[in-house]
């Protein structure tokens, strides 16, 4: 079972470096990723047949290429995260039938450029509507030079869903993922007109530890397999593995979670009389926890005479997710200085970003509430860490208030390694036009 990253409530290093020098290198916010808890987070899953990371929740280049050196396979949501898995070196099809692919493109639909991309490399589809079906076959029909086997994998929204918050579920139906399982049927009807073999089938119902839900899952998918038939010779748990944010969250049980999926794989080869390849793609799982954001507290004052905020120099527009989901973060403070020998009183307080917006806060539950948070007193030049900040933490980021994004640092062995510059006023407004005097 995987520990939690510890956070007391004063700091001074993370990943054995200090914080200091990583602020006095890089300055704030900075973005870092401790690359031994990546790698440690990958091998708790080697059980499976196959890892197949979900670059959307971290998708830096390095970031990428570390797993994949790692052994994992990669997923891909849009034409971008095509060319990003591409650039990191990750083939863009299987070169014989037995071949894993290394990517594979999961979406509700198809832009005109991620069409395009796959069709042009070959690149395996997870197709999430019928939609998808017909557009994929019909673009391969008009490209009869295809030399690769046109295999694909349906996503399937099994009637039910689960997830930490009512934005992060993805089943049931009022959500908008996956093919309704009732239409599997025309869903192999429209594969089977065009020619397209339906290998693989994928379930992601949301994030969570209960496995009342995943034996639901588990079912589900047992009853959709046989549905299809022997063709299918992959099946996906999806990703959805519960990240340890604060006291009181729980891992999920990796071992009752395997032997749960791995009971569902034995039953389907059974009833197809076909090998199963058993697929798990984890997101947050791998990175969440790696990573941190530092960010410089620039003024400390009160509102009302009581209530104390701390300021920061990173916003929303750095670290979306409490302003979204009301999502929790554990916070340090390090002092300017990094030195912990001074007793500091613990007292509550309100933790704020710079944009110009009220919901510029990082202490709010769901729903936008603002809470306190119980913390040491700080000063203004004190560098507060945010953790669990790996995943949908840059990638959500944005220029709102024209905020340049943070860099961001790989820490392995002691070293740091830039592996994302500060973006620069220059880049901030380079694709845009003055209008003529």
């Amino acid at each position: 079972m995987p520990q939690p990253v510890k956070m007391d409530p004063m700091i001074s290093e993370i990943a054995g470096i200090k914080i200091t020098d990583i602020v006095k290198e890089y300055g704030t916010p900075v973005f870092v990723y401790d690359e031994s808890r990546i790698l440690s987070q990958l091998k708790d899953l080697e059980k499976f047949d196959v890892v197949r990371y979900a670059q959307k929740a971290c998708s830096n280049l390095a970031i990428l290429q570390l797993l994949r050196r790692a052994g994992a396979k990669v997923d891909a949501v849009s034409a971008m995260e095509i060319r990003r898995a591409l650039t990191a070196g990750f083939k863009a099809h299987p070169e014989t039938a037995e071949e894993i692919p290394e990517i594979v493109y999961t979406a509700d639909i198809f832009d005109r450029e991620a069409l395009q991309l796959c069709v042009e490399h070959g690149i395996h589809v997870n197709c999430g509507s019928i939609d998808m079906i017909h557009q994929l076959g019909k673009a391969l029909n008009e490209r009869p030079e295809t030399e690769y086997p046109v295999e694909i994998t349906i996503r399937l929204n099994p009637g039910f869903g689960h997830g930490h918050s009512q934005k992060t579920n993805t089943g049931g139906p009022l959500s908008k993922h996956g093919i309704w399982y009732q239409d599997i049927p025309t869903a192999m009807a429209v594969a089977g007109k065009y020619g397209l073999a339906i290998t693989g089938l994928h379930i992601h119902i949301g994030s969570g530890t209960d496995f009342e839900h995943l034996s639901q899952c588990c079912s589900a998918m047992k009853d959709f397999a046989m549905s299809v038939g022997s063709s299918v010779h992959t099946i996906s748990t999806g990703g959805g593995l519960p990240t340890v944010y604060r006291e009181g969250d729980e891992y999920v049980d990796l071992e009752k979670y395997y032997e749960l999926w791995d009971r569902t794989r034995c039953e389907i080869e059974q009833m197809n009389q076909t090998p199963i390849t058993l697929e798990i793609e984890p997101g947050r799982y791998l990175t969440a926890e790696s990573g941190f954001m530092l960010s410089e507290i620039r003024s400390v004052k009160t509102q009302g005479g009581t209530d104390l905020f701390y300021l920061l120099d990173a916003g929303f527009n750095n670290l979306a997710r409490p302003m979204l989901y009301g999502s929790y973060h554990p916070m340090s403070i390090c002092p300017a200085d990094g030195d912990l020998t001074e007793e500091r009183p613990m007292t509550d307080a309100v933790v704020c970003g710079p944009l110009c917006e009220s919901g510029d806060v990082f202490t709010q539950e769901e729903g936008g509430f603002v809470v306190t948070r119980e913390m040491p007193r700080a000063w203004n030049g004190d560098i507060l860490v945010m953790g669990c900040a790996g995943a949908y933490g840059f990638v959500m980021g944005s220029n709102y208030n024209s905020k340049l994004y943070a860099p961001e640092v790989l820490l392995r062995d002691g070293k740091m390694i830039c592996i994302r510059k500060r973006q620069t006023f220059e880049q901030l407004v380079e694709n845009e036009i003055l209008l003529e005097e």
